[in-house]
């Protein structure tokens, strides 16, 4: 029997949050993010500002640019995580196979409950509308790829005068037939490189994709050719994972002003670093992937990552890898807008020291453990680095 995977996204959800906060601001053009001089970026845009041409990711002053009137709200996070927490406990209670994918996303296997996959989802948002007052579009199809992608189409036919609150379901056997007259830019795996080489090709939707022979796909793009020719086809076996484990853990940080100095680059490297130590020890967690982040000043964003030999959790660990990274990737003296460090590739606490670690001494673990101890009781921000401290008198 076809699987019942549906795709929940709540609709401007840290918008709808400040809504129901402060009720005056529904039907007027606001934004939740950064302040415009502060280099601030937009996290979510109401309906109104949308038609304005505002969006998220995009920087706040450009917002106002584009909306004159733009009303800017600071992020609350406790309220958007509170509000998530709610939706995910009546996803759990409707099915054990829930996937979290972000605070207003996740994926839902209902194949084991009764009745079709299109009347669960309309309940589910029912009850979401509710009793939550939080306005939520549903993807329905047999797996998880066509689930995402037919959320994204219903949401996209609904317009942005309003929130969607869209359903758009694909029967079991037209995975294929609905995908094939979006361009390939809507496929998981195509981003903007690859649907330019692909154009070249003269493949522009995702029914040309599926009509070329899989074989010159992977000749062309090898590996990631294959995979496209399959998602192509509305092929996917991913099954919902429902685990709950976290696939990564990351610290980034967007400055106010460009730099382009080493040593205050190291400074934030090594900050995030520990934050990052920190927050793997705090879940449990030991990573084999360490990950950076920079971002130009044009918005030009670039990764680069390593494998260890071993997993760890350990500060001085992720800051070595993140700085031989960091060394390779940054062109000295150009400025960077963003930095960020991520660990990833978890296999449980177990660490060996292995290509990065001098063995860890009882002198040193007994500090890590004391400084996480003392920030535990007195905050973040209760021990900082000297080093530190020469980016504060800057």
């Amino acid at each position: 029997m076809p699987r019942k995977i549906l795709h929940l996204d709540l609709d401007a959800f840290f918008c709808a949050v400040e809504e129901q906060l402060d009720p005056s601001l529904r039907g007027i053009a606001f934004a939740v993010g950064g302040r415009p001089d502060a280099r601030g970026v937009v996290s979510s845009c109401s309906y109104p500002a949308r038609r304005f041409g505002v969006r998220s990711a995009m920087p706040m002053s450009q917002a106002v640019r584009l909306c004159p009137g733009l009303v800017i709200r600071p992020p609350n996070f406790k309220a958007y995580r509170a509000a998530s927490e709610q939706v995910m406990e009546r996803l759990n209670n409707l099915t054990p196979y829930v996937e979290q994918i972000s605070i207003d996303e996740a994926f839902l296997d209902v194949s084991l409950l009764p009745g079709s996959a299109e009347a669960i989802a309309r309940r589910l948002q029912a009850q979401i509308n509710a009793e939550l007052n939080l306005p939520c579009s549903l993807g329905v199809a047999s797996n998880k790829l066509v689930a995402k992608i037919a959320n994204n189409q219903g949401k996209d036919r609904a317009g942005k005068e309003s929130p969607p609150n869209a359903i758009l379901v694909v029967p079991p056997g037209m995975e294929a037939a609905f995908l094939a007259p979006l361009p390939t830019r809507e496929l998981w795996g195509v981003g903007p490189k690859t649907a330019e080489q692909l154009a070249r090709l003269g493949l522009h939707t995702i029914g040309d994709l599926a009509r070329c022979p899989p074989g010159e796909l992977a000749r062309r793009f090898g590996k990631h050719g294959e995979e496209i020719a399959q998602r192509s086809r509305g092929l996917d076996d991913r099954p919902v994972e429902n685990e709950g484990e976290a696939k990564s853990v990351s610290k980034e940080t967007t400055f106010s002003r460009d730099v382009a100095d080493t040593a205050q680059l190291q400074r934030v490297l090594r900050s995030l670093s520990d934050g990052v130590g920190r927050r793997l020890r705090l879940d449990g967690l030991s990573g084999t992937t360490v990950k950076l982040k920079l971002r130009w000043a044009d918005f030009t964003t670039l990764t680069r990552q390593v494998t260890l030999p071993t997993p760890t959790n350990h500060d001085e660990t992720i800051y070595a890898a993140a700085l031989d990274l960091f060394h390779k990737a940054w062109p000295r003296g150009r400025p960077v807008r963003l930095i960020g460090v991520g660990v990833s590739g978890f296999e449980g606490e177990a660490f060996q020291p292995g290509l990065w670690d001098a063995p860890l001494s009882e002198e040193a673990q007994r500090l890590e453990q004391t400084l996480d101890a003392l920030r535990d009781r007195f905050g973040e921000g209760a021990i900082k680095r000297g080093s530190d401290l020469l980016d504060e008198d800057q």
